[in-house]
């Protein structure tokens, strides 16, 4: 749920912004937000390090000269791949939708090493890292990219865009302080509320609650060698594109969602 909130964000304020992107930007926001609330007492150099930490797989942070650099692999590598954080939500996703996970970091964790400055594995454990990233793949295949998934962030997405003027949404996506309280109590909220200005985000969580889901209409699969060259389709295009005589559609009824394919590690 929390990745729908980074939709609305890059909808609303920034195409171009990846949600990977808002969502550590946003995670440094809240380490700010818990050390000023709480009064914790951190070293001003090893709060930034943390921050640096968070945001390491981006190779336009500076990171520390006089640190050791492969701690900035642990939590978001930009080297690899392998990090914690994608131990943590592969376990944690597999578990939730009920699928199999062959996946065990723990295995990792006790035999690597640190070697010239980086964190490197034992060759015979080369069929537990493929099973890392070929897990991941599965479940970009499966769920996250799933044609129901996406039919239902696309309509929380518009339930939010509704629900605005009345829960102040956009306004919170930029706030720690209040970023932290949408979850999916909102969603109640909504369904419970009378007032007036809520009746079309209801009306758009009942459909989710009910399985009346937007339609998938069809995917196009945009091949490599022409991604570079590849202009996003939206809305308006596939309207400007259809035949007379049929239904009219309107920019309003078409919904675009693109998704980037799952990279595996090189054999």
């Amino acid at each position: 749920m929390r990745c729908s909130y980074e939709v609305i964000c890059q909808r609303n304020y920034d195409e171009k912004a990846s949600t990977e992107k808002m969502a550590s930007s946003m995670s440094v926001k809240m380490v700010d937000y818990i050390v000023d609330e709480h009064f914790i007492d951190i070293n001003p150099s090893s709060l930034k390090r943390v921050k640096e930490m968070i945001l390491a797989s981006s190779s336009s942070v500076q990171k520390s000269a006089q640190e050791k650099q492969f701690l900035y692999d642990i939590v978001a590598n930009g080297r690899t791949g392998i990090d914690v954080d994608k131990f943590d939500y592969i376990v944690r996703d597999t578990r939730a939708c009920g699928l199999g996970c062959s996946f065990q970091f723990e295995r990792l964790m006790e035999t690597m090493r640190v070697i010239g400055d980086e964190i490197c594995y034992r060759a015979k454990d080369y069929l537990t890292i493929n099973k890392l990233f070929t897990t991941r793949a599965d479940l970009h295949r499966t769920v996250y990219t799933h044609a129901k998934v996406k039919a239902v962030e696309l309509m929380f997405v518009d339930a939010m865009l509704e629900a605005h003027s009345y829960c102040n949404i956009l306004n919170r996506l930029d706030d720690p302080a209040e970023y932290w309280k949408l979850d999916d109590t909102i969603l109640k909220t909504i369904e419970t509320a009378s007032a007036q200005e809520l009746q079309k985000a209801r009306e758009l969580v009942l459909r989710i609650r009910r399985r009346d889901l937007y339609q998938f209409c069809n995917e196009y699969t945009v091949p490599k060698d022409t991604m570079d060259h590849f202009k996003q389709v939206i809305a308006q295009d596939i309207v400007c594109s259809q035949r007379s005589g049929g239904p009219e559609l309107k920019e309003e009824d078409v919904a675009v969602a693109a998704s980037a394919p799952a990279t595996l590690p090189p054999t």
